[in-house]
């Protein structure tokens, strides 16, 4: 029988980080100086453990309703939602591309991790190449509590990156701390290295506690190692943060590096899959979905018997005038985030096993987040461009060309239902509705659809080898 801890947010959105200037600031925020001072990043990895001798594999969302009051998700399911192949021309999906994941600290036990999760999923083993563009740090998240977030948000990108894009290579690249100037170099080394067809980010800073706003020169540096990404074809992808619209401000707050006009930002929701129906059923088709809100009681699944683990970012930047691929789509004059959008709550979970807490807290989890939702539009983006021949580069610009057509219905679920707006510490956010809109984007994957319109003379298989 399974028992279940919540471990609820590891840490807090905090502020800091250092960087250059960019044309795509709107100038004026913060003043006419620049500012120097440091950007803290952090992580919101959101989990409920687990532990069992049953296997993981054999759960079903149905039955973990029952049982937990929560869905639990292995990557079949996510897979048959969501309609990702398993193999594209014959070959593992994701074969030929590197997705770059950018984390501070790292986790000790990241490779072991996903050993544990491939064989507990079936998953062709991989190896995660690790990298240290500014030395290895000493980490140890039993003693650390940063550190132990920051590990668990690693373990985490690996192994949902690898779930949907199985013949990916994996590329960590770990900074030394998540100051902004130490992960900024982890990014630099990234993009001069080309370490990655794509590259995901599930950290971030609110661009209300970064001193000096569009003038830090830590964003500067950081927008300009992103415009050099989209030089050289590559995709880059960030959480759009886990508090809501407000992000833990009085005032609607734009994540960054989400927020910034060469990143796809990705919010988050609840998915339902007809396997919900029953206990027993493995109907892991796709059903509905919602913006991700805990506190809203008219969306929050299965009476959110957890409490409030959060809620989707998504909000106008104050940074970042709107750029040209979003003109005359969201309404607004700056730029908005989300731009897309994925399953990303606690209670339509999916499960992450992590080794390095002690032993009667080493097993899986049940993780929900953005954090989630990010590397796996990274994971699918890697796919698509298998499927293509050549990668997609900057996707912005792609992706929102397919609103208002007649492809849109067929490459992505349009979330209509719910808002960003948690009641603390003012309400601030906004709802969902059809089309754009910025808790959701654009909406969730129709992958198959996708790979219709970027690849349509690919093959591909819906089953797992």
């Amino acid at each position: 029988m399974f028992g279940l801890r919540r471990r609820g947010w590891l840490s807090v959105v905090g502020a800091g980080v250092s960087v250059l200037a960019s044309a795509a600031f709107t100038g004026g925020v913060g003043g006419a100086s620049t500012s120097s001072s440091t950007i803290t990043y952090t992580v919101h990895p959101i989990a409920v453990q687990a532990t069992s001798s049953t296997s993981v594999a054999a759960l079903t969302p149905g039955y973990c309703v029952a049982t937990f009051g929560l869905a639990c998700y292995t990557p079949q399911v996510i897979h048959t939602a969501y309609q990702i192949p398993w193999t594209i021309d014959g070959q593992a999906a994701g074969t030929g591309q590197s997705i770059a994941i950018i984390d501070a600290y790292g986790s000790p036990t990241v490779q072991s991790d996903l050993n544990t999760f491939d064989t507990a999923f079936g998953l062709p083993p991989t190896t995660v190449n690790i990298y240290y563009p500014g030395g290895s740090p000493t980490v140890n998240p039993l003693k650390n509590a940063t550190q132990a977030g920051w590990a668990e948000e690693t373990s985490l990108d690996v192994q949902t990156a690898h779930a949907l894009a199985p013949g990916a290579k994996i590329n960590l690249i770990v900074a030394a701390s998540p100051a902004g100037n130490v992960l900024n170099n982890a990014l630099n080394y990234v993009v001069t290295n080309h370490m990655g067809d794509v590259m995901s980010m599930s950290y971030g800073a609110p661009e209300a506690a970064i001193a000096g706003g569009g003038n830090n020169l830590q964003v500067s540096q950081a927008d300009t190692i992103f415009q050099r990404a989209a030089g050289q074809g590559m995709s880059v992808f960030a959480s759009a943060g886990d508090n809501g619209g407000s992000n833990g401000y009085a005032s609607a707050n734009a994540l960054f590096p989400a927020s910034d006009p060469f990143v796809t930002s990705v919010g988050g929701t609840d998915l339902f899959v007809k396997a919900l129906s029953s206990k027993h059923s493995t109907s892991y088709a796709y059903s509905s979905e919602y913006t991700w809100n805990d506190s809203d009681p008219t969306t929050c699944p299965f009476g959110c018997t957890y409490g409030v683990f959060g809620a989707t970012g998504g909000a106008p930047s104050s940074i970042f005038a709107a750029p040209t691929y979003q003109q005359g789509v969201t309404g607004q004059s700056m730029r908005t985030t989300s731009d897309v959008s994925f399953n990303a709550s606690v209670y339509t979970a999916t499960m992450i096993y992590l080794g390095f807490l002690g032993e009667s807290n080493d097993g899986f989890y049940f993780f929900g987040g953005t954090s989630e939702s990010a590397p796996s539009w990274a994971a699918i983006t890697a796919d698509l461009n298998q499927a293509r021949g050549s990668d997609l580069g900057q996707f912005n610009p792609r992706l929102y060309a397919i609103a208002g057509t007649s492809s849109y219905a067929k490459d992505f679920h349009d979330v209509t239902v719910g808002n960003d707006q948690l009641p603390f510490p003012t309400g601030a956010g906004f709802a969902a509705g059809r089309g754009y809109d910025m808790p959701t984007g654009l909406g969730t994957p129709i992958v198959t659809g996708l790979l219709a319109t970027f690849a349509p003379g690919a093959t591909y298989s819906l089953t797992q080898p």
